[in-house]
């Protein structure tokens, strides 16, 4: 989902930072061989974690939804060398693909993949967090926040995708619609919680940034 003209926005995608060779080919590949491929981070929105977590410089960096592993990697350029990337993942089919690229990134020690229920995996990690990057199954958005939100330092950055979900957010909500009702309650959670400073950027499918305060 754009909010701009197509040629705005390809304007600025041309105008921002290039897609590394060994993301255009996980990119290339998540395309031709892998269901949903419009799941993955792609070049714009790629750049833009990267750059964020850049900005941020995390030790220990949560994902919580890895697909194809683009967005891991996007997260792990920004990372300290002593850090550690945790993602989480329920679909063990692409758990060899994922480590496949990890491993011919560079950042492949660092990557720790977790296989299961998010829900059952984060309590489980005594570590706190410089940055989270949540973008799996909507309707557990709230459940995840209030998993996360005491494992994330002061400072730290809570990056949430989707939650704009192809202006469904705005219209009338559907008595099954369980994802979007889910959208709502977190984006209204996110507002109203006053350990944390929230932004919603309307860039694709909508992007928050969240920063516990200190």
């Amino acid at each position: 989902m754009h909010f701009i003209p197509d040629k705005l926005d390809n304007y600025v995608v041309s105008h921002s930072e290039n897609e590394p060779e060994l993301l255009q080919q996980l990119n290339r590949e998540t395309c031709q061989k892998i269901l949903q491929p419009r799941m993955l981070s792609g070049h714009y929105q790629g750049r833009l974690l990267s750059m964020i977590s850049k900005l941020v410089k995390p030790k220990n960096i949560l994902e919580i939804g890895t697909y194809t592993g683009y967005s891991a990697l996007c997260l792990a350029e920004g990372m300290q060398t002593s850090g550690k990337l945790h993602t989480i993942d329920i679909n063990e089919e692409l758990y060899d693909f994922q480590r496949k690229y990890f491993d011919k990134s560079g950042y492949g020690s660092q990557m720790i993949q977790h296989l299961g229920n998010a829900l059952e995996i984060i309590p489980l990690l005594n570590i706190t967090f410089d940055l989270v990057f949540i973008d799996a199954d909507k309707g557990n958005y709230p459940n995840y926040y209030e998993l996360i939100i005491d494992k994330l330092n002061p400072g730290g950055i809570i990056l949430s995708d989707n939650v704009l979900w192809s202006g469904k957010v705005i219209e009338e909500l559907k008595l099954d619609d369980v994802d979007t009702k889910a959208l709502i309650q977190y984006n209204k959670m996110l507002k109203e919680d006053t350990r944390i400073e929230t932004v919603i950027l309307p860039i694709r499918d909508g992007l928050t940034i969240s920063r516990k305060l200190e």
